[in-house]
C-alpha cells in the first residue's frame, strides 16, 4: 500500500494587520501632516524658512543702482576720525556735505538720545570745577552746544532720523511728521503693538523732516529674512526708517496703506495689509506689513566709508555725483558698535543694510512674494502627491514605491526652486515632502513587521521538516539562493605560504595536510577574532574580509592588526612545532601577506546549481598582486594606499610606486610593519625620515644620494629586517643609472610577475 506524498501549503499570514491597514496607515500620516500645515503652528515653519535661505545663497538679487547709498562708519573711519560716540559737530558736518551734494534724503540708523559731552558749555561746566581761565569758561559758555548745532543741520536738510521701539512702557510718545492713511479695515494685523521707545533728544527729533523705525525683527533663530515697513506704538501706526527715507526723498505728504477689504482681496480676515504706497512707489507685504527681504551680496559701490564722505580729497562736483539724488542710509558697521545681524546669506550684515536693501526693492520693484495661494497649492500637494504615494506603495513594493517618492520630491523641490527663481513666489515644499518621507516610513515599517510575522510562520511550518539553519536562512531571506551581490567599501586580505611547493615535495599528501591543518587553524582563529569573514582557502593561502556580511566601523585596523597577529603567530609556531613529534612542521615556514581596501561586490555567486557567499572586484585582485610584491621587495605585509590612509598612528613604511600586472595605474605601495606603540618610537621615526630622503633622491635620479642614503640606514633596514628591499633597490639603482630613462620617469616600476 502506497502513502501520498505529503504537500504542505502557506496559508496567509494571520497578524494583526489585514491587506488595507498600510493603506489606512498611510493616508492617516498624510492627514496628520496637512493638519499640521493648516494649523501653521509658530516654529514649525523653520525648515520651510531654510530653503527659502538655501535659494537666496544659489541666487541672490542682482545688484542694481537704485540711487541708494550707505555712509559707513566703519573701523577705519574711527581710526582716522576719532572713538565712537564722534562729537555732533562732526554729524553735522557729515550732515551738511551730504545736503550740499544734493542728498535726496538722509536717513540716521543712529539715535542721538543724551546730550553730547563734548559740547562747550559741557567742557566750560568741566574747567569751571578745576577752577580754569574765567575768560575760557565765559567764551565755551556762550557758544551753541554741539546738539544745537547739529539740530540747525538737521533743519536745513532733508534728514529722516530713527528711534528704537520697545515692548516695555518707557521713553516720550512719538510726534511723527507725516501722516498715514488707509484703505479698508485699519490694519490690526501689524503685531505687536511697542509701548515703549527709545528716541532722539526732542531739539534733533523736532528738526528732522521724518521719522522712522529702526528696529528690525529677526527671526526665531536669528535669522532677518524680512523688512518690516510698519509698525505700532502706543495704537497709532508708525513707518520703519526705509520706507520713511522714501517717502522724504520723493516729498510725499503721507503714506497709503491699502488692506484686505479696502483692496477688494481677502487674506483670512479683514485688516490684513495687501500693499503700502508711498509717493510713485507701492509695494506688496505680507499680512503683517512686512516686505520680504531679496538680499544682494555684497557690492562695494553701494557703500561709501564715512571718512571719504568727509575727506576733502573728494571735489564737490565728485560729492555732487557720490550723493546728488541719493538716499542715503547712514550706519555703522564697525566691530565695537555691534550693529551687524544675520541674513540668509551672511552671518554678519550691518542693520543699516537691511534697511538700505529695502529701499532698494522698493525703488527697483524687486519683490519676493508669499502669494494668498501659497498655503492652499502647499496644502494640495500634501494630499496629491502624499495620497498617491500611500495608495501606490503597498501595491508596488518598497524600491518602486522609493523611485515614484523621490520623484515627487524632485517635482516638489524643483517646482519650489522654478517658481523662486522664475517668479520670485515663496513656495515651502517642506511639508509636502515630510508627507512623502513618513508615508514610505511608515508604510515600509507595517511591511517589515508583516515580513517578520511571514518568518515566524515559516519557522512554525517547517522547523519539523528541514534543519533549523536552512530554517533560519530561508525564513531570513526567502532570496538567499538567488544570484548576485552588493557593493560595499571592504578589507580585503591575502595570505599565502612561501615556498609551498618545495614543502609539498618533501612530504607525503597526508603529511601536506596535517601540516596545513596546524598553519590555518591558528591563522583562522586570529581572523575570526579580528572579525573577519574567512571566504575560502585556495591551497595554502587564505582569502579573508572584513564588513561584510556584517558591517566592521573598525575594519580597519581590525584588518592590520589581524595581519600583525599572523606574522607574530607564525614567528611562535616556528619556534614552537618543531618541538613536537607528532605535528609535521618545516623549518622556518614564512608567509607574505597582501591588503587593499575599497570596494567590492559581496554576495551569493556562483552558478545555478551552486553557490558561495564571497567577493569579486578590483579591489581583490589588487590585494592578491600586494601578496605577491611581498617577495619582491622581502617585507611580510603589503598594503595599498586606500587602506594606509586609514592606519593612521600605525608603523607604515613606503615602499615604492608600482603598477602591478594587468593595471595601467600606479599605486603607492606600504610595508606595514607594525602598531602604534612601534610607530611612536624615536628610532622609527628617525628612520622614516632617512627612507623618505632616500625615496625623493631615487625618484629624482639623484643617484648618489640615493645610494648614500641607503648605506647611512643600513642598521636600520638590518634590524627592521628589511635588508631585502635596501638591497632590492641597491640593484635597481646600478642598473637604472647606467641606462637611458624617459623624460617623465617618476620612479615608478612596474611588475612583471603575479
Amino acid at each position: 500500500m502506497r502513502a501520498d506524498n505529503p504537500t504542505f501549503t502557506l496559508s496567509p499570514v494571520r497578524g494583526n494587520f489585514k491587506p488595507s491597514a498600510p493603506v489606512l496607515a498611510g493616508l492617516l500620516v498624510v492627514a496628520a501632516v496637512a493638519a499640521l500645515q493648516f494649523a501653521a503652528i509658530p516654529g514649525f515653519d523653520r525648515a520651510g524658512l531654510m530653503v527659502f535661505d538655501t535659494y537666496q545663497r544659489a541666487a541672490p538679487r542682482p545688484y542694481e543702482d537704485a540711487a541708494v547709498r550707505v555712509v559707513d562708519i566703519d573701523e577705519e573711519s574711527i581710526e582716522r576720525l576719532g572713538q565712537w560716540p564722534w562729537p555732533r559737530t562732526e554729524i553735522a558736518r557729515l550732515t551738511d556735505t551730504l545736503a550740499e551734494a544734493g542728498a535726496a534724503a538722509i536717513a540716521f540708523d543712529i539715535v542721538f538720545s543724551e546730550p553730547d559731552r563734548t559740547s562747550p558749555e559741557k567742557v566750560a561746566k568741566q574747567l569751571a570745577a578745576n577752577d580754569g581761565n574765567e575768560a575760557l569758561v565765559a567764551t565755551l559758555s556762550n557758544l551753541p552746544s554741539n546738539d544745537a548745532v547739529l539740530a540747525d543741520s538737521f533743519l536745513l536738510s532733508p534728514v529722516v532720523g530713527g528711534y528704537f521701539l520697545l515692548q516695555e512702557e518707557r521713553g516720550r510718545a512719538l510726534d511723527l511728521p507725516s501722516g498715514m492713511a488707509w484703505l479698508g479695515t485699519p490694519p490690526a494685523m501689524v503685531q505687536p503693538d511697542y509701548q515703549g521707545s527709545v528716541q532722539s533728544l526732542p531739539e534733533l527729533q523736532g528738526s528732522v523732516s521724518g521719522l522712522g523705525s529702526l528696529s528690525i525683527n529677526k527671526g526665531e533663530d536669528g535669522v532677518v529674512r524680512r523688512a518690516p515697513l510698519l509698525f505700532f506704538h502706543r495704537g497709532e501706526l508708525v513707518p520703519s526708517l526705509s520706507l520713511e527715507a522714501l517717502r522724504v526723498a520723493q516729498q510725499a505728504e503721507s503714506i497709503l496703506i491699502t488692506t484686505s477689504d479696502g483692496s477688494g482681496e481677502t487674506r483670512g480676515a479683514p485688516g490684513a495689509v495687501v500693499s503700502v504706497k508711498v509717493g510713485d512707489f507701492e509695494v506688496p507685504t505680507n499680512a503683517e506689513g512686512e516686505l520680504w527681504s531679496h538680499f544682494t551680496e555684497t557690492v562695494p559701490g553701494r557703500t561709501v566709508p564715512a571718512w571719504q564722505a568727509l575727506s576733502s580729497d573728494l571735489s564737490a562736483e565728485e560729492k555732487a555725483e557720490l550723493f546728488g539724488g541719493q538716499i542715503i542710509f547712514v550706519g555703522a558697521s564697525a566691530a565695537g558698535l555691534r550693529d551687524v545681524v544675520a541674513t540668509p546669506g551672511d552671518d554678519r550684515v550691518p542693520g543699516v543694510m537691511v534697511h538700505a536693501q529695502a529701499a532698494e526693492q522698493m525703488i527697483l520693484g524687486w519683490f519676493l512674494e508669499r502669494p494668498d495661494w501659497a498655503r492652499g497649492l502647499e496644502f494640495l500637494l500634501i494630499i496629491l502627491f502624499g495620497g498617491a504615494l500611500a495608495l501606490i506603495l503597498p501595491k508596488v513594493g518598497a524600491v518602486v514605491g522609493a523611485i515614484v517618492g523621490l520623484t515627487g520630491t524632485a517635482t516638489v523641490a524643483g517646482g519650489s526652486w522654478l517658481a523662486f527663481d522664475n517668479a520670485r513666489y515663496l513656495l515651502d515644499p517642506t511639508y509636502p515632502i515630510l508627507a512623502l518621507v513618513l508615508v514610505y516610513a511608515v508604510q515600509t515599517l507595517l511591511s517589515f513587521r508583516r515580513e517578520e510575522q511571514q518568518r515566524a510562520y515559516i519557522h512554525d511550518a517547517f522547523d519539523r521538516y528541514l534543519s533549523p539553519e536552512m530554517v533560519r536562512q530561508i525564513a531570513a531571506n526567502p532570496h538567499k539562493l538567488e544570484l548576485g551581490g552588493e557593493e560595499r567599501e571592504m578589507t580585503v586580505l591575502f595570505c599565502d605560504i612561501r615556498g609551498f611547493s618545495k614543502i609539498s615535495e618533501q612530504y607525503e599528501p597526508h603529511e601536506v595536510i596535517d601540516f596545513l591543518t596546524g598553519f590555518l587553524t591558528p591563522m583562522c582563529d586570529i581572523l575570526l577574532e579580528r572579525k573577519a569573514t574567512v571566504d575560502k582557502f585556495i591551497g595554502d593561502a587564505i582569502l579573508a574580509f572584513w564588513n561584510a556580511p556584517l558591517d566592521d566601523p573598525d575594519q580597519f585596523r581590525n584588518g592590520a592588526r589581524a595581519a600583525l597577529q599572523m606574522v607574530a603567530a607564525l614567528d611562535g609556531l616556528n619556534r614552537d612545532m618543531p618541538n613536537k613529534s607528532d605535528q609535521i612542521w618545516p623549518d622556518d615556514v614564512g608567509i607574505g601577506i597582501g591588503m587593499n581596501a575599497g570596494l567590492c561586490c559581496v554576495g551569493n555567486m556562483g552558478s545555478e546549481q551552486r553557490l558561495s557567499y564571497s567577493l569579486i572586484g578590483d579591489t581583490v585582485n589588487i590585494a592578491s598582486r600586494f601578496e605577491g610584491l611581498t617577495k619582491q621587495y622581502g617585507v611580510k605585509i603589503v598594503i595599498g594606499s586606500a587602506l594606509a590612509e586609514q592606519l593612521d598612528g600605525f608603523a607604515l613604511l613606503e615602499l615604492d610606486r608600482v603598477k602591478v600586472v594587468g593595471r595601467d595605474a600606479p599605486d603607492t605601495i606600504y610595508a606595514l610593519l607594525g602598531d602604534e606603540e612601534m610607530a611612536a618610537g624615536t628610532a622609527f621615526a628617525e628612520f622614516l625620515e632617512g627612507h623618505a630622503q632616500f625615496l625623493s633622491a631615487y625618484r629624482d635620479q639623484d643617484w648618489s644620494v640615493a645610494t648614500a642614503a641607503l648605506s647611512r640606514l643600513s642598521a636600520f633596514y638590518e634590524e627592521l629586517g628589511l635588508s631585502a628591499l635596501r638591497q632590492t633597490y641597491l640593484g635597481r639603482i646600478e642598473g637604472l643609472a647606467d641606462g637611458d630613462l624617459p623624460a617623465d620617469w617618476d620612479g615608478t616600476f612596474e611588475a612583471t610577475q603575479k
